[in-house]
């Protein structure tokens, strides 16, 4: 008897003081699809009120991406305004909020929702020829919110996300190292690990010094985000985004409006 490929899925692992969350489509380069998004706040509040788990490694399955970004399919059908962004900003604030320190191991592309995951991440190591970017402005036409936004500019500053966001271009992994973004890059045969060292250091010391310290930062960049929800709802209602979810799916190029 064959079985057929394994649906699109998020697998959690415990082990002892470690949760490993692993993203599960490689058909799509770990492409996220809602019902994975969904499993993905699941998963983060229930790890949340786990006292057992004191560090979350999260990662893709294979080499060629951690996430390459959200399933496209899912914006044929998606209502004309901005209520993806803000139910994908509850999904990440999951993530961000987790008591516990979180690791990205990365190998391939974090694009999209994969920067957005990692950045969520309070530490992100990866293999040296991964790439990073969220290159929307040549993709979908869409655009991200305001809390999603301040968090990438706290930790990858405004230069770097214009770059990626306003050029559209995908970041290599030594420029992010340099900058702090990356805590580590190794080869893809050292990355488990190099990754199973930092886990070591992390569990070893003061949970509740290493939630009020995570959680207190969180706050600070979550607080007073302005409002936005008129710019949203113009590039989510607009033509141009339109155009850009039937010229991902049909393979051929984008052709911009302005409107």
């Amino acid at each position: 008897m064959t079985t057929g490929p394994t649906p699109p899925c998020l697998n959690l692992e415990l082990n002892g003081k470690v949760a490993r969350v692993i993203f599960n489509n490689p058909s799509a380069r770990n492409a996220l699809t809602w019902p994975m998004y969904e499993e993905l706040k699941k998963i983060c509040d229930a790890l949340a009120t786990n006292p057992d788990i004191r560090v979350v490694i999260f990662r893709g399955v294979g080499d060629k991406a951690f996430v390459s970004g959200s399933d496209i399919q899912q914006f044929i059908d998606l209502k004309k305004d901005q209520a993806y962004e803000v139910a994908v900003d509850q999904i990440f604030a999951s993530l961000q909020q987790l008591p516990m320190p979180t690791i990205a191991m990365i190998e391939g592309l974090a694009v999209g929702s994969g920067l957005l995951i990692a950045t969520a991440c309070d530490f992100r190591i990866s293999t040296p020829d991964a790439r990073f970017g969220i290159p929307v402005a040549k993709t979908l036409g869409n655009c991200l919110s305001p809390s999603n936004l301040s968090w990438l500019a706290a930790h990858l500053g405004v230069p770097t996300v214009k770059k990626m966001l306003l050029t559209a271009e995908l970041i290599k992994a030594p420029e992010l190292l340099e900058t702090g973004f990356l805590y580590q890059t190794a080869a893809s045969t050292e990355i488990v690990s190099v990754t199973n060292t930092l886990v070591q250091k992390l569990a070893a010391l003061a949970p509740l010094t290493q939630k009020a310290s995570k959680l207190t930062l969180a706050r600070l960049l979550q607080s007073n985000l302005p409002d936005c929800t008129e710019l949203m709802r113009e590039t989510y209602n607009s033509k141009d985004f339109k155009e850009g979810v039937n010229a991902f799916l049909e393979s051929r190029p984008p052709q911009w409006l302005g409107q």
